[in-house]
């Protein structure tokens, strides 16, 4: 069968979408997907599509294993994304979605840095128009900020690239060390994209302003193409265990007292990808192996909850826990897919979390990181609280908000089902996912052992929500902005430089102004030495300057002569 690089089906369907009129755009836009898989599949191992350009080998199509599972999975993202999406007649969001799903299939098959940095930059210059489309003021600011972040992490990679091209004169996108500039550079724009500590808030702080379908496109691919990118480029780097761990427990205290449920949502992606970047940084064959199979869970369950969320904003216009409540009684379809996108990501058993983050942990400990291990489980105790009970809790049941909606529409309830169904599968059947992970699986996630253990931690969890909720304890949902490392660059830096421009523009201000009153003194006493007085400051006559320019010229020449 012939096939051509993944991302060609993707952009030809852009451009298909970008002139077809309304009721086909929607068919091609569940069509690429379908297409793009099956040529996916006749796709062979190894490198393809490959051409020199100045020396250089670029390599459009690099398929090995890991590759073929994110690919398969962003093929997956896409086709639920785009059922999701059916209703929407935005052809903006169609064809940037569209792109947005190629882009990100361009970067996790490329074989060369060069590559890789074309379609890392298109993964923000396209996503960018998700946020756009929700055509608000808050979407409009969001979006320039995570532009400028976005292409600020494809500028280090591009930095990095070229520093490797310098010293190694090649250009292949393989395993490196961090033991130069150019290995650092890339692990740092790799760092922006995957949310590292410190460098998260582009997340927190675009998403929840994106349209309901785009921030289900923008959950499944730039953070996983990170963490694709890490796997092949970094795994069992140590640092990365420390920073995983740290991804893992920070967003909870955030997630906790956030209002925005979306934003909660958007805390708990960070939280997930932690995981992700902890079993990269151990890098046993099972660490790895749980953190892919952790990335593909992740996009199915988190894009089930911000699916139910989604169809929440659309029905009420409301996204803040304060303002909802009681929905069950008019969405309870979005009701109960959300507790399955809810004990999907809380790894209840049977739910596909259960079989994937386990993996990472049991790597911990047979690694002998037991301090990770239980930075780990307090994490997997927090995910549960902040997005297994309270997202369900306060968006359909806490109280009655007074609220009477429609049911979501039928595209998006399709797209949910869809979801919930692979969730549950993969938790019950997990073996179909464990024979597409990069090495063989030797590990049985249904013990005993791991059945009580998990099961103890979530009961007791949901025990401490109970009594905290009932004595008042809770953290409660107030109209409120919570202040993240977002303020020192929106808040403190703008501030900052206001006040210095305000003391040093004071200074050149008065340096200024008495240059000028000097100049101005000089300029004037210098005309009222000259006109006034002297055979200089006289007004003559054109014949009388005629003659003093001939007697200058003549004395000129006569003293050169001598």
């Amino acid at each position: 069968m012939s096939s051509v690089a993944p991302f060609v089906v993707f952009y030809a369907g852009a451009v298909l979408l970008a002139v077809a009129p309304a009721p086909l755009r929607r068919l091609l836009a569940l069509l690429v997907p379908v297409v793009g898989a099956l040529n996916l599949y006749g796709l062979p191992d190894g490198t393809g599509a490959a051409f020199e350009l100045f020396d250089y080998t670029l390599v459009l199509v690099e398929m090995d294993r890991l590759s073929s599972l994110f690919g398969y999975l962003f093929h997956l993202a896409a086709f639920l994304g785009f059922i999701y999406a059916f209703d929407v007649r935005d052809r903006m969001q169609q064809v940037s979605a569209m792109l947005y799903a190629g882009s990100a299939l361009g970067a996790v098959f490329a074989g060369d840095l060069l590559t890789l940095f074309v379609f890392w930059e298109m993964l923000a210059l396209t996503s960018v128009f998700l946020v756009l489309a929700r055509r608000t003021e808050r979407s409009f600011g969001a979006a320039m900020r995570y532009l400028v972040i976005q292409v600020t992490s494809g500028v280090l990679l591009l930095a990095g690239a070229l520093a490797i091209i310098a010293d190694t004169g090649d250009a292949r996108f393989t395993r490196m060390t961090l033991d130069g500039l150019g290995p650092w550079l890339i692990f740092l724009a790799i760092g922006i994209k995957c949310c590292f500590p410190g460098l998260h808030n582009w997340l927190t702080d675009a998403y929840p302003e994106s349209t309901p379908a785009g921030t289900v496109f923008l959950s499944a691919f730039t953070t996983k193409v990170a963490v694709y990118a890490l796997a092949r480029g970094f795994p069992g780097t140590e640092l990365l265990v420390y920073i995983g761990a740290t991804m893992a427990m920070f967003p909870i205290f955030f997630a906790v007292i956030e209002n925005d449920l979306r934003r909660v949502l958007a805390y708990s992606l960070i939280n997930q990808v932690g995981f992700m970047v902890c079993g990269i940084g151990i890098g046993t064959s099972m660490a790895i192996n749980g953190a892919v199979a952790h990335a593909f869970n992740d996009v199915v369950f988190k894009g089930l909850l911000f699916m139910t969320m989604g169809a929440v904003l659309l029905r009420t216009g409301r996204m803040n826990g304060s303002d909802l409540g009681g929905l069950y009684k008019s969405m309870p379809w979005t009701t109960g897919f959300c507790i399955v996108g809810a004990a999907s990501i809380s790894a209840f058993p049977l739910f596909s979390g259960f079989v994937s983050k386990s993996m990472v942990m049991v790597a911990a400990l047979y690694e002998h990181y037991e301090i990770v291990w239980l930075a780990l489980l307090f994490a997997s105790a927090g995910v549960f609280h902040h997005a297994g009970i309270k997202i369900p809790y306060f968006a359909f049941y806490a109280h009655d908000s007074g609220i009477r909606c429609q049911e979501a529409p039928r595209s998006m309830l399709v797209a949910m089902a869809l979801a919930a169904g692979i969730c549950i599968f993969n938790g019950a059947y997990p073996w179909l996912l464990y024979d597409m992970l990069p090495f063989p699986v030797d590990y049985e996630p249904y013990t005993v052992a791991h059945i009580l253990t998990q099961s103890q931690l979530l009961f007791f969890s949901a025990l401490a929500f109970v009594w905290l909720n009932l004595k008042g304890l809770y953290p409660p949902e107030l109209p409120s902005t919570n202040l993240d490392v977002e303020w020192s660059y929106r808040r403190l830096l703008p501030a900052a430089a206001t006040a210095v421009r305000n003391v040093v523009g004071g200074g050149f201000s008065r340096l200024a102004g008495g240059g000028q009153a000097l100049a101005a003194r000089t300029v004037a006493g210098t005309e009222s030495l000259l006109v006034g007085v002297g055979l200089i400051g006289r007004v003559w006559a054109i014949r009388t300057t005629a003659l003093w320019i001939l007697v200058l010229l003549s004395g000129y020449v006569f003293v050169e002569y001598l």
